[in-house]
């Protein structure tokens, strides 16, 4: 076969796909020097304000789109942009150098727009790539309003099925795709753990990232075969591809249905060891599918959605609504809510963050909070409101001093106090668990233990911090490996210190959703697994299959292992009596919609 036809990435979230491609190119549009006469100055000015006034409407538009789509929580990130284009310093900025230069308005506009991204991109400071990528998004809206351009929203535009091209998925851009004709994604950045591959991982989208040259390879409308387990990427597929494809396809769709018949089953293995199942939940739309795929409640809600591409906090009732609506879902099941994890890129719009050589090593999460007291005691509040009504937790990220556990739980009996005299109903406290998610928190776990009252892995992070990868890194990501023996071994130390202590201890991250890193997770003695709502029923599927003890033998040949292709090795060979490898090669988990053999012509 011609390897020009074939491209490679990191296989995020899995899935067989072949479509026509749709390459969205962030290109700017090539604006001449044009000069005006001095009596053109004013009409100039008036097409300026007219452009910013049509580009409001437009995004308006789209967030009243992605309201109706999506939720109220997402469409919020469309206000930042508006608040962008309408930003008077800058437009009295623009109007400046129109009058002073007599300047058309294109010109004008676009040489104040470079100004600004060549100073945000001097500051090295990863936050700012939110902010840049909206700039960008405004920047080409209002360039192509006033150069009388009459492009579409490609993401709001797809009329076909089609695989969408780009350089790098932001979440942004990944909210607003049409999720019933995109049928799957390959960006050139970004890697199986990036935010933009867990969002798609949830909506069951497959997808391939950090796959250098796509831009260049394919080219709009080019056939594209894509595989989201294996991360291979065909161009042009031939018949026989196309014949392997649908193959696969037809085992993948097999193994769909016997997942959808243990979809209500108690996940319980053979010999009768019984392990819950809850959802990870990142947006509100993933509620519904948690509760069909069997979630036995939420092990992670994560919270900082709520403030992505904001201009503002959330008040204490915003954040309240959105705690009751989700433990009212899932009722009497628990919901762990994960405290803000703000940082690195994850700052509101309005938050004055200092600029940080590498932020998510800096200020960031529950170190934010507890500095910042006026940040997290309306979510403190809120919680402990929700929480005279539903049994929710808390779960406290990147903790890595017993202190910070020591405070929080200061600050709780505050804000109950403080509830209590306002005669606003409220509970006297609520179970305050810790995000184990680095290798400082594993070393003192047995400490932590004792004032948590539960214990829950990030391994993504903790893969992160022990390997010392860039989760975000595409040219590292064959070097992150949630399987490697640094990592498991870390795995059985936390593990220990919970049940030294009595206290339950789960895994939310991503290698959970993995069905031989969950066997893992099993025969190490993990009880309790929170995974994307898609992998519940792969996860499900998988513990009735595989005998503890066999779970239990695999782990400890996995612990003897030096190498993580050893671990995986130790894993393969002790589920293979119970499991057709070729279906745990293709297993995915089971999307909104099915991955079918439609999606193959």
């Amino acid at each position: 076969m011609n390897e020009q036809r074939v491209l490679r990435g990191s296989g995020v979230s899995p899935g067989v796909a072949c479509a026509p491609a749709m390459v969205i190119q962030w290109r700017f549009p090539d604006v001449p020097d044009r000069s005006v006469q001095p009596e053109e100055v004013d009409g100039e000015i008036s097409r300026l304000r007219a452009a910013i006034a049509s580009v409001v409407d437009h995004l308006l538009h789209l967030r009243d789109r992605v309201l109706q789509r999506a939720g109220l929580e997402e469409s919020r990130i469309f206000d930042a942009q508006i608040l962008m284009a309408q930003d008077e310093d800058f437009l009295a900025s623009v109007e400046h150098l129109i009058r002073e230069n007599n300047l058309s308005a294109e010109t004008a506009f676009e040489f104040k727009a470079l100004e600004i991204r060549a100073l945000w991109s001097g500051t090295g400071s990863l936050r700012l790539r939110e902010r840049l990528t909206d700039l960008s998004a405004i920047q080409m809206r209002v360039l192509r309003v006033l150069m009388g351009t009459d492009e579409e929203e490609l993401a709001f535009q797809v009329g076909e099925q089609c695989i969408v091209v780009a350089h790098e998925l932001s979440p942004g851009l990944t909210v607003q795709l049409d999720r019933d004709h995109v049928v799957g994604l390959i960006s050139e950045e970004g890697t199986r753990t990036s935010h933009a591959a867990i969002v798609a991982h949830s909506l069951g989208i497959p997808a391939v990232m950090g796959a250098p040259g796509a831009l260049e390879a394919i080219a709009p409308g080019t056939l594209v075969l894509l595989d989201g387990q294996s991360g291979r990427i065909v161009l042009d597929p031939t018949p026989h591809e196309l014949d392997l494809a649908r193959t696969q396809v037809t085992r993948r769709h097999k193994l769909e249905l016997e997942l959808e018949s243990v979809a209500q089953q108690p996940a319980v293995t053979p010999d009768g060891r019984v392990i819950t199942l809850m959802g990870n939940v990142d947006l509100p739309e993933e509620i519904d599918l948690a509760l069909r795929n069997g979630a036995e409640g939420v092990g992670l809600l994560r919270t900082e959605f709520l403030v992505t591409g904001r201009t503002e906090l959330p008040s204490e009732e915003e954040q309240l609504e959105y705690f009751r609506r989700v433990a009212h879902a899932f009722a009497p099941r628990p919901v762990v809510i994960r405290t803000f994890d703000l940082g690195g890129d994850k700052f509101p719009a309005a938050f004055d963050a200092p600029q940080e050589a590498n932020p998510f090593l800096g200020w960031r999460s529950i170190r934010v909070c507890l500095d910042q007291p006026d940040i997290f005691r309306p979510q403190i509040r809120a919680i402990l409101r929700a929480a005279a009504e539903y049994p929710v937790h808390m779960m406290l990220p990147l903790i890595t001093r017993v202190e910070e556990v020591h405070r929080t739980h200061e600050l709780i009996a505050e804000e109950a106090a403080s509830l209590r005299r306002a005669g606003v109903p409220a509970a006297a406290s609520v179970p305050v668990g810790v995000m184990v998610e680095t290798p400082a928190a594993v070393i003192v776990a047995d400490r932590l233990a004792k004032v948590s009252r539960f214990f829950s892995v990030g391994s993504n992070d903790l893969t992160q911090y022990t390997l010392v990868v860039d989760r975000g890194n595409a040219r590292l990501a064959n070097r992150f490996a949630p399987q490697d023996p640094a990592v498991v071994r870390q795995l059985q130390s936390i593990l220990a210190a919970g049940e030294a202590e009595g206290i339950e201890v789960s895994v939310c991250g991503e290698m959970a959703s993995e069905p031989l890193l969950a066997v893992l997770l099993i025969g190490l003695g993990y009880r309790r697994l929170s995974v994307a709502p898609p992998a519940l029923l792969l996860l499900r599927w998988i513990v009735r299959k595989v005998p503890f003890e066999a779970c239990r033998v695999a782990a400890e040949n996995a612990l003897l292992a030096e190498t993580s292709h050893g671990v995986e090795e130790a894993l393969r060979q002790g589920v293979k009596p119970f499991v057709d490898l070729r279906l745990l090669d293709l297993a995915a988990p089971l999307p909104g919609r099915t991955s079918g053999a439609s999606l193959v012509p």
